[in-house]
């Protein structure tokens, strides 16, 4: 429909039961078990159709973890030991790889 103007269009789907609405919003996030999808900037479009509702979302995404990475005291001190690092510094490596033992003593070392 490459041709068609928006008013035609807009015409079209008046005919066909669409309604096209243009909603505000500053962001968008889709909750996705241990992270989120976080569509910053969005210009987000709600269709309805026949009692149901469709939205299309264009935007900036990224996504970022909710849940805390999961290790233990032991995790901790093993690196510790490994490394000679302090607990501080043990715990941040951790969390930054997610609670990879081995990854963490690598980065530490």
């Amino acid at each position: 429909m490459g041709g068609l103007d928006p008013k035609q269009m807009e015409k079209m789907m008046r005919q066909l039961g669409m309604k096209q609405t243009q909603l505000e919003a500053d962001e968008v996030i889709i909750k996705r078990g241990e992270s989120e999808l976080v569509i910053e900037h969005p210009q987000v479009t709600m269709i309805e159709m026949q009692g149901q509702k469709t939205f299309q979302i264009v935007g900036e995404p990224h996504e970022r973890r909710t849940a805390a990475p999961t290790f233990t005291d032991e995790d901790v001190q093993m690196v510790m030991e490994k490394t000679g690092k302090t607990e501080e510094e043990a715990r941040n490596a951790l969390s930054e790889v997610n609670g990879d033992i081995a990854e963490a003593i690598l980065r530490l070392s």
